[in-house]
């Protein structure tokens, strides 16, 4: 039997994930990884001008739009909406030049990413 869990993301602090790949960071906060699934919940937050260059994942995820806009390849994206990437898609998003975005994150299984050379 599992146990609930609440996890408190106005007491969280920000976590710095440093990209090697593009030489920049944004910010998460997680929430869950099942070591089972691998299914990931996470709140992330792309500083202003970050671009998640072209990149592909081995697994679907999801982006909940909570503040800022989230710009893709394909449209950019206020508070309110969702965005499904399905797995093995190119792709590219990150925020505005002039304001961070922040999005609830989750995948269907483990993440992992592949930055296209």
């Amino acid at each position: 039997m599992s146990n609930l869990q609440v996890f408190d993301s106005q007491a969280m602090p920000w976590e710095e994930r440093f990209i090697p790949e593009l030489g920049k960071a944004l910010f998460a906060k997680r929430f869950l990884e099942d070591p089972e699934t691998g299914v990931t919940v996470r709140l992330v937050k792309y500083p202003a001008g970050f671009t998640n260059a072209w990149h592909t994942h081995p697994c679907a995820h999801g982006m909940f739009v909570l503040e800022g806009t989230l710009v893709t390849h394909q449209g950019s994206f206020g508070p309110g909406n969702f965005v499904w990437f399905p797995e093995g898609m190119k792709m590219e998003h990150g925020a505005t030049q002039d304001t961070d975005v922040t999005v609830l994150f989750l995948t269907n299984k483990k993440f992992e990413i592949h930055y296209a050379k």
